[in-house]
């Protein structure tokens, strides 16, 4: 019989998805600088793969590129809010009808598994834990649903929010809010109520989730320093960055 056909992967492609991890875990956060050196070390590799990585994330919005500056984690700003926010919205309330409709006993135990050791960390206060079970939580409906296509709109859609989902502080009443809303997503998800946990989910994002990301670039905004000017007095990285902030 004939040999499948080997497919090889670049040394740069095997680096996308790991940084792509850092950005979506706020280990490389809004605004900051990519230190390029340090990845270098931590990966083992030259600069070279690391750079043709950063513009694979540059072209998908994670990053921007300045000239003479490198790579730095995008920001995401008001209008993309508008924009993304209603998208992940409508992924997530199918999500939620499929789930209902797919799960099995032993996939609802384990959404409630998780959904009592994030409420554990809420009440201990470690919310670094409680947005990683959150974030888990979410991708399980998408796991569920067992749609390959939607799961993997829902990452890219989640890469270019990065930082207002699953990494951002929240203030106590957002925190106290969404905590609210997940108790009745779980409740929705063991009564296999479809509609409702769709509903949930849908108004999660457009809600609660909207507005931790509007308070998050307030408070980055006020607190971000100018940019550096040129020698015209000209902001860098305003003149020819190779993508727009997301």
């Amino acid at each position: 019989m004939p040999s499948a056909p080997i497919v090889r992967h670049s040394l740069h492609e095997s680096l996308v998805a790991p940084l792509r991890e850092m950005i979506l875990q706020g280990e490389l956060r809004p605004g900051e600088k990519v230190p390029e050196e340090q990845l270098c070390e931590r990966f083992g590799v030259s600069r070279t793969p690391i750079r043709e990585a950063l513009k694979v994330l540059a072209a998908e919005g994670v990053l921007q590129i300045l000239p003479h500056r490198g790579a730095i984690v995008a920001r995401i700003t008001e209008e993309q809010i508008e924009e993304l926010f209603p998208i992940m919205a409508s992924l997530e309330r199918l999500a939620g009808l499929l789930a209902c409709a797919r799960a099995s006993d032993a996939d609802i135990a384990r959404v409630r598994a998780l959904h009592d050791r994030m409420m554990e960390y809420f009440e201990k206060g470690e919310e670094v834990e409680y947005l990683r079970q959150n974030r888990l939580i979410h991708e399980s409906f998408f796991e569920i649903a067992g749609n390959v296509t939607l799961s993997a709109f829902y990452q890219q859609i989640l890469t270019r929010i990065h930082a207002c989902r699953f990494v951002v502080r929240k203030s106590r009443e957002h925190w106290a809010a969404a905590v609210v809303e997940h108790n009745a997503m779980i409740e929705a998800l063991e009564a296999r109520d479809a509609p409702r946990l769709a509903a949930l989910l849908e108004t999660h994002v457009m809600g609660t989730t909207s507005g931790i990301a509007r308070a998050f670039i307030n408070r980055t905004s006020a607190e971000a320093p100018a940019e550096p000017a040129d020698e015209r007095g000209v902001a860098r990285g305003r003149r020819t960055s190779t993508s727009e902030p997301v």
